[in-house]
């Protein structure tokens, strides 16, 4: 590796921790779009997550329109697992686990994600955990608890909930896994496009089947502006921005590094809730930001690293 080469890199880290920074906290604050789209409304969960990426899919269209394939019926079969573990199956089961089992849980059982992302990553690669990496998620995962159980909102186990949430954060360490032989041959901006595509095109039969009326017609509503307002948000923030970002930061911090940022989504929610909604910061939340945030220093410091995968992409 040449001076130049290694200098790139010296940036390249500390820019790609400021992007999956950046990406979590997209994510974290996009619940109070989401809120605003379904409580005021009306929208339904399917609705929303199709709404959303139809259109990011669009604009990412625009941007990517030389080439729509991947490179072989192999790859393309990936992107569909990848759409659907990103996308459909991600947000619609944990959307519908909100409405069978209590906003705690969900956060809590979808934050297992980077759990099941190393233990997959360790499974398909034939990688050991290192101690190091499993003893920082589970202090980030205290966190996370500490900053969920800090409103007062017990651990109640209720199955049918439970299960979808669980579904959902299994779904997100697939994708990891799936996207992970995709990265070294394919843009961040194909990728992406792809995902939002085959997220969109397998959520929309669930949308057809919905009993509820749609909402569109009030993107459109110019006497109530703040609906379209809070769908571009998402669009472009949360959805393209976001996931850009993310997929830039795996190739460079490594899928496990990267998915540990995830635990701070609820410290996010949390700062987020309390500046627009005015709820209050208990000092349990406190001790979860501490948590949260030591568990990723001590992960990032011995970290699964995965090195084939970066020096495909620095030749």
């Amino acid at each position: 590796m040449t001076s130049r080469t290694s200098k790139a890199s010296k940036y390249l880290v500390p820019l790609a921790h400021l992007g999956a920074l950046i990406t979590v906290s997209s994510w974290g604050t996009s619940f109070i779009s989401s809120k605003v789209l379904m409580e005021q409304g009306g929208f339904t969960p399917v609705e929303t997550y199709v709404y959303r990426f139809a259109l990011a899919y669009l604009i990412m269209l625009c941007m990517t329109f030389r080439k729509i394939l991947s490179n072989n019926w192999k790859d393309e079969l990936q992107f569909l697992v990848c759409g659907m573990c990103a996308g459909s199956i991600y947000f619609i089961t944990e959307n519908y686990a909100l409405q069978h089992t209590t906003t705690g849980n969900v956060s809590l059982l979808s934050a297992m994600s980077p759990i099941f992302t190393t233990l997959l990553m360790a499974i398909v690669f034939k990688l050991r955990i290192n101690l190091g990496v499993a003893l920082g998620s589970l202090i980030a995962f205290t966190g996370v608890g500490c900053i969920i159980f800090s409103h007062g909102e017990g651990f109640e186990i209720k199955p049918a909930g439970d299960i979808l949430a669980l579904s959902s954060a299994v779904s997100w360490a697939v994708y990891t896994v799936a996207v992970r032989r995709l990265i070294p041959n394919y843009t961040s901006l194909f990728i992406t496009r792809k995902l939002f595509f085959y997220g969109v095109l397998t959520a929309i039969p669930l949308l057809l089947i919905q009993h509820e009326p749609m909402h569109l017609h009030l993107l459109f509503d110019m006497s109530q502006p703040h609906f379209l307002l809070n769908l571009l948000f998402l669009v472009i923030m949360c959805s393209i921005v976001a996931y850009l970002l993310w997929n830039e930061a795996m190739k460079v911090l490594g899928a496990v590094t990267a998915n540990n940022y995830i635990y701070m989504q609820p410290l996010v929610t949390m700062i987020a809730a309390y500046f627009v909604f005015g709820e209050h910061v208990y000092i349990l939340g406190y001790i979860g930001c501490v948590l949260i945030i030591g568990g990723l220093v001590i992960s990032d410091k011995v970290s699964l690293e995965f090195p084939r995968l970066r020096n495909r992409n620095n030749k």
